[in-house]
């Protein structure tokens, strides 16, 4: 990743209204006792991705999860699916995130919530992983392959550190057409998503490195209403967002987002879950 992209993401993820405190100042608003929290009291919380548990669920049951397996997240954030993963299934898994905030953010959390023995964070590039070969049982990822511009080092990580005959489930964003000059420029200057893949060229990368591809499911209309409503929920965290970062950042944020919505409600871009298993 080219070292201004890289620079980009991490402040873009550094200043997200989705964050630490402002998890953690939700919980409390719900009465939550922070030094004694449980993964159901923080599952309503952590999960910046789309659709939530249920997402988290699906990619689960797509990567054939059990409690025997070691599994990773590549680019997992705050660790919301990670520790539901622990949580619902008594696996382990490791996220990597090149934001040490969030990763130092999503360690602290899972401490608090009593997942560490089972979950951990670390801090690493997704196109370099610090793993050894065949070191994992299942990858899941969440929206996040988007802001990576090197799609083929990412799948080629993505298989190297998997074991032989395990399955890599992600979700993420992807065009249904082309987007125009200044589409992209916006879209690259406010989500840090740079020129986003279409499922021919995933579809592509895993065929070409073995891969046998089990699902490709279509996310694009049922995201749609998810993201309408998202963006009505940063508006919601106005004050904790003002307080944190500013208000010119929210400001940034809500305009960049909703031209990013809009992209999805005029049918540009969309979503697809893949799921695909290694030679």
């Amino acid at each position: 990743m080219p070292d201004t992209h890289q620079a980009g993401v991490i402040g873009f993820f550094d200043t997200h209204p989705i964050n630490e405190d402002e998890i953690l100042a939700r919980l409390t608003a719900r009465g939550a006792n922070l030094d004694a929290l449980t993964e159901e009291e923080l599952k309503d919380f952590d999960q910046d991705h789309y659709g939530g548990t249920a997402a988290v669920d699906a990619l689960a049951a797509a990567a054939h999860v059990t409690a025997a397996h070691h599994v990773v997240d590549v680019c997992s954030g705050m660790g919301g699916p990670a520790r539901w993963l622990a949580h619902r299934h008594g696996c382990r898994v490791t996220g990597i995130d090149f934001t040490a905030s969030r990763v130092e953010g999503a360690n602290r959390l899972t401490r608090r919530a009593g997942l560490d023995a089972r979950v951990q964070f670390k801090r690493g590039d997704a196109t370099a992983m610090p793993f050894a070969d065949a070191a994992f049982d299942a990858l899941i990822s969440q929206e996040a392959w988007c802001h990576i511009p090197d799609k083929a080092a990412l799948i080629g990580e993505s298989i190297r550190v998997l074991k032989p005959g395990c399955v890599m489930a992600f979700t993420d964003i992807i065009s249904l057409s082309h987007l125009d000059a200044e589409e992209e420029r916006r879209l690259l200057a406010g989500m840090f998503i740079p020129k986003p893949a279409f499922i021919r060229d995933y579809a592509a990368l895993l065929l070409d490195r073995g891969c046998t591809i089990e699902q490709k499911v279509d996310l694009s209309g049922e995201w749609v209403g998810i993201l309408r409503a998202r963006l009505e929920m940063y508006r919601s965290l106005r004050d904790t967002t003002v307080a944190k970062f500013g208000e010119a950042r929210f400001l940034e944020y809500d305009r960049a987002y909703s031209e990013f919505v809009a992209l999805f409600v005029n049918g540009k871009l969309g979503g697809v879950r893949v799921v695909a298993r290694t030679r």
